[in-house]
């Protein structure tokens, strides 16, 4: 099958960890034994991931160096995603050998200008504050934070992705069986202008609504959402706890789920699955029992 495996951030950095390279390596060598799973039992693979605390440092890095000429956030994102495929990318090659192909695709996605979610910043990057450190924050470089979970963290927009610009260069990696890792982090966002250019924007765009996205215009078999959890779970930290093993797309989308975490992968699981595959969300290590129907959460068409 050919199946889009969307890496959540803690394929990288679990939450509290320093973003450091050692950390992120030893992280993306636990997730690679994974997807390497996948690729040995003949499962064709397009890979994608997050990026928000590593944008978030990059931000605070620019800040640090020169506030007035920091670098804007699409160029960030670019920034972030070279730096993880490069992470990804190479740790595939040690697990798989010289019989694979793998190779890191910087993907620009147009959103529209006056896409709503420029003016109601909502996706969190960077590491966690307490909030005398947010007050800061927001004093010194104008930044918006907001409250997640116990902790804050900065929040920038989030549009929804439109073109995927990249597509036909994707197209020709997969044709000839090249794993490809693509949309870190969202893809970078970038508007059409007047006379037919583009530019870029500061916003990240959510990275499971643009896998989404991604799967359906490849036509790929199957969407894995793999995040720190087992799966989507009833009354998640209260006394009637469950996980769900299957749900169908309409129950998907009106599941009450907090927008900072589940609610947006409930949401882009549901879009694809709508088109009568199956997507799935669960951790990490149970990928393949994902695909095979043996953990997580299904999302079907009903």
């Amino acid at each position: 099958m050919l199946v889009v495996v969307a890496l959540g951030g803690n394929a990288l950095l679990r939450r509290g960890e320093d973003v450091t390279a050692k950390n992120q390596r030893d992280n993306v060598q636990k997730a690679v034994k994974v997807l390497a799973e996948l690729v040995r039992e003949g499962h064709h693979l397009v890979i994608t991931h997050g990026n928000g605390p590593q944008i978030g440092l990059l931000a605070l890095q620019n800040h640090a160096y020169d506030a007035d000429s920091a670098f804007p956030l699409d160029i960030l994102g670019a920034e972030s995603e070279g730096m993880i495929g490069y992470l990804i990318e190479q740790e595939l090659e040690n697990q798989l050998g010289d019989n694979y192909s793998v190779a890191t695709l910087l993907t620009q996605i147009a959103v529209a200008p006056d896409d709503p979610g420029f003016d109601n910043p909502s996706k969190f990057i960077g590491p966690v504050y307490d909030e005398e450190q947010a007050n800061k924050l927001k004093q010194r470089h104008g930044w918006t934070l907001a409250k997640d979970g116990d902790d804050w963290r900065r929040v920038v927009p989030s549009p929804e992705p439109g073109e995927i610009l990249d597509l036909k260069i994707l197209k020709l990696l997969l044709a000839e069986q090249v794993i490809t890792i693509c949309i870190g982090g969202g893809g970078i966002p970038i508007v059409r202008q007047p006379d037919g250019t583009y530019r870029g924007v500061e916003a990240v765009i959510d990275k499971d609504a643009a896998s989404a996205l991604l799967a359906e215009q490849v036509n790929a078999d199957a969407l894995l959402l793999l995040t720190d959890v087992a799966a989507v779970y009833h009354d998640f930290g209260g006394p009637d706890e469950h996980a769900i093993e299957a749900m169908t797309v309409s129950e998907a989308e009106q599941f009450d789920a907090p927008q900072g975490s589940m609610g947006p992968k409930l949401i882009a699981a549901a879009r694809f699955a709508r088109a009568g595959r199956f997507s799935a969300i669960g951790a990490m290590e149970d990928a393949l029992d994902l695909v095979q129907g043996n953990a997580g959460t299904r999302i079907t068409e009903g």
